[in-house]
């Protein structure tokens, strides 16, 4: 009779052991799930945050400049900067820096303006601590206008500098 105690104690204990070590998986698998759920998550707000910057920079990406002059304007200088603290940063990230100008002068004479204009964007961005593997430059000198107008303003909007990510 006491044999039949002990077997029947263990019929309802193995069981219940089993279970209890079960639970016991499960919450160390939930807590593992609910650390990778968190790491995801900030990695997914990394990229969030990560993308939220490129495109604060992307709104204020041009920098114009005065007739026939490739010399960063006062006003500009912080646009410049947010940029530079950007890239100093993400140093995985790369831009384009494209030199315009307005339709005056020749064709030969604005792509050398328009490279001037870029690298004088991409110095000042060196200046500031960016790697020069992060910039490029290249010149379209009067070829992609984003005003077509003949006016002293439309000149004036396609003299610039634009920076593409």
């Amino acid at each position: 009779m006491n044999l039949n105690k002990v077997l029947k104690g263990l019929l309802v204990a193995v069981p219940v052991l089993t279970l209890a070590a079960c639970s016991a998986d499960d919450a160390a698998e939930q807590t593992q799930a609910a650390t990778n759920t968190q790491a995801v998550d900030q990695g997914n707000s990394a990229a969030d945050a990560l993308r939220a910057q490129l495109e604060a920079l992307r709104q204020q990406n041009t920098i114009y400049f005065d007739f026939d002059k490739s010399d960063i304007r006062e006003e500009f200088k912080s646009v410049l900067e947010a940029h530079a603290a950007f890239l100093r940063a993400q140093t995985t990230v790369s831009v384009t820096i494209e030199g315009h100008t307005d339709a005056r002068g020749t064709p030969e004479y604005n792509v050398a303006l328009g490279e001037r204009r870029a690298q004088s964007v991409q110095k000042y961005l060196e200046n500031l601590g960016v790697a020069t593997g992060q910039l490029s430059v290249v010149s379209y000198g009067e070829e992609k206008p984003v005003d077509a107008g003949n006016t002293e303003e439309a000149f004036a909007k396609n003299r610039r500098a634009v920076l593409n990510y």
